[in-house]
């Protein structure tokens, strides 16, 4: 018999394979591509804004003050005179910027405390949990009011009180995934050679509980967009005279009799976007789920 060593076998595709049929449901999900396309379309918009805005957005036009939709002011003008389409344009980027920057920011501190808690347990688990139950306990509005009210108010403010407020989210969806995950075969097959906890973490653990992640991420910046909306609404948020959706929405609230077209439009915005986001977040779960799609 022979003692000679067998050639490895060829490295397995079986994830690509999963990420290509994953990526071919997502294709087929009607919602989903809804979601896509509604989200890219707002998102080249708001890259473009400030080369396609017709009008500075800062501008004022005081004779223009309250003109309704027409072929010179797209969607009417405000108590200023400045042009709504190019406002809202230009205030998508801020949308945008506070959503992904603040769920950007919130993400990586949710899944390394969710990482770490979840595999190594012990104290740091619960302390870390116990205090995002606290934080929990509070609705995320008021507790953006509270960040805010001890930050003070600014554009960088806004980004931080949206990323505190996501962060327990991710950490406890993070843990929850890695509690499950640790006790899998392969898991104790990788610790009994000698692999180290962090090889294990983020070579192991954290690709098989990214799928369920960009889900979360996706809904979650549609919550960031609502809520970033919710303070400039209440005059919290971005600091006039910059163009945020939802200090438009503020104060065109105010118009609504007299020029109806400036509450109408930023809602639009905001619905439209958070409407595409929530879509794709669908889209994405169905598409990522095994059990929906049949992928294994």
């Amino acid at each position: 018999m022979s003692t000679e060593p067998r050639p490895l076998p060829p490295p397995s595709h079986e994830g690509e394979s999963l990420t290509r049929m994953a990526l071919q449901a997502l294709l087929r999900h009607r919602s989903g591509m809804i979601g896509l396309v509604i989200t890219l379309a707002l998102l080249i918009l708001a890259i473009l804004a400030p080369a396609i805005a017709p009008y500075d957005p800062l501008e004022m036009h005081a004779p223009d003050r309250f003109q309704p939709p027409s072929r010179t002011y797209l969607m009417g003008t405000d108590e200023f005179g400045r042009d709504i389409f190019s406002r809202i344009l230009i205030g998508s980027r801020i949308s945008f910027s506070v959503g992904l920057v603040s769920i950007a920011i919130a993400t990586a501190l949710g899944v390394l405390v969710g990482l770490a808690a979840g595999y190594f347990g012990g104290w740091f688990d619960t302390v870390t949990m116990r205090f995002f139950d606290a934080l929990l306990a509070f609705p995320a509005i008021l507790l953006a009011i509270v960040i805010l009210a001890i930050l003070g108010p600014g554009s960088f403010t806004v980004i931080l009180a949206v990323a505190i407020v996501n962060v327990p989210a991710f950490a406890r969806l993070t843990r929850a995934n890695v509690l499950a995950e640790k006790e899998r075969e392969y898991i104790e097959a990788t610790r009994a050679v000698g692999a180290s906890a962090s090889r294990i973490i983020f070579q192991h653990i954290l690709p098989n509980v990214s799928s369920t992640l960009l889900v979360q991420i996706t809904v979650s910046v549609a919550s960031a967009v609502l809520l970033e909306a919710a303070l400039s609404f209440l005059g919290l948020g971005t600091p006039p005279p910059a163009p945020s959706w939802g200090s438009m929405l503020s104060v065109g609230r105010g118009s609504l009799p007299l020029a109806p077209w400036y509450g109408i439009y930023p809602g639009l915005a905001i619905t439209l976007l958070v409407m595409g986001l929530y879509l794709l977040g669908d889209g994405l779960r169905d598409a990522l789920d095994p059990r929906r799609q049949k992928l294994v």
